[in-house]
């Protein structure tokens, strides 16, 4: 493990013209593949796409948060972050105990976990009445190509996507992190060229996070004139509560929690994204039932 803190930085280069953000995710993903208990290739996947949650969250403002949701045909099923603009994320995965021989190049299969087939949605609550929705088939299944490929189709900006999670031989996270680099109007077809060809030249993330370069170190290789303009720490944090198990349960009704009652004595509910198990003993519960009542 990294014994660097998690962080994000944004930055903009050749004259405000491009936008770019480095994130270090190393002790998030350990986090969440702790308490998923996840596989090396399901923790490869759910890292990127916590990473890819971290950066799209640093792009909202105020209160405004964002799920992405990754649905391919692969075995792992669906992998789901939440994230918002002040650096918490969260997520899961499906099926966290799937793990597959490595690929062609030596690396982790994610492809192979996600599926070549399905969709990535994006969801994010801007604080209006309707929810901002965009989607895109999966390309890839590597999930940065895919990633690449919804900034371009979804929001119409070009953009290069790299994410990267590195695995010990005991499971744990050795390093996790990615960058997003945004091409904005007003670029000439030369200055796009030399963008392109820093970022095919730019070694593995991982590898450069386990060299122990820094984020700016990193963005400087891909744009040299880059101005870093902030940063912030990145965080997973789960918004689960027993106050809002309770009002779960108590939404479910009066006949249904009677029915608990009566049949269990007993309740217990555990949050898909933290693992958190919030016990509910019988006095427990018929209290609940009473505020259902009203």
């Amino acid at each position: 493990m990294s014994n660097k803190q998690d962080r994000l930085i944004r930055g903009t280069a050749m004259d405000g013209r491009v936008r770019a953000f480095a994130v270090r995710t190393t002790e998030l993903v350990e986090e969440l593949r702790r308490r998923h208990d996840t596989f090396p290739t399901a923790t490869a996947a759910m890292g990127r796409t916590l990473t890819a949650a971290a950066m799209m969250g640093a792009m909202l403002k105020g209160e405004e948060k964002l799920t992405i949701q990754v649905k391919g045909d692969g075995p792992i099923g669906q992998i789901v972050a939440d994230a918002n603009a002040h650096g918490e994320v969260r997520g899961y995965v499906d099926n966290p105990h799937v793990h597959l021989p490595s690929n062609s190049l030596g690396k982790l299969d994610v492809a192979g976990a996600v599926g070549t087939s399905g969709y990535i949605y994006v969801t994010k609550d801007l604080g209006l009445k309707e929810p901002y929705r965009g989607s895109v088939p999966i390309i890839s299944g590597e999930l940065g190509e895919d990633f690449t490929y919804y900034f371009a189709k979804s929001e119409q900006t070009p953009s290069a996507v790299g994410l990267g999670v590195l695995v010990d031989t005991d499971n744990s996270v050795i390093v996790a992190g990615g960058f997003i680099i945004q091409l904005l109007p007003g670029l000439s077809d030369d200055e796009i060229t030399v963008i392109e060809q820093a970022v095919g030249s730019l070694p593995p993330v991982t590898s450069l996070l386990d060299q122990g370069l820094e984020l700016d170190e990193m963005l400087r290789w891909l744009l040299p004139d880059v101005k870093v303009l902030d940063g912030m720490d990145i965080h997973f944090k789960c918004q689960c509560s027993h106050e809002r198990v309770e009002r779960t349960l108590i939404s479910l009704g009066e006949s249904e929690l009677k029915q608990i009652i009566d049949e269990d004595g007993r309740a217990e509910v555990q949050c898909h994204f933290c693992n958190e198990t919030y016990s509910f003993n019988k006095e427990q519960l018929e209290h609940l039932l009473e505020q259902a009542k009203k």
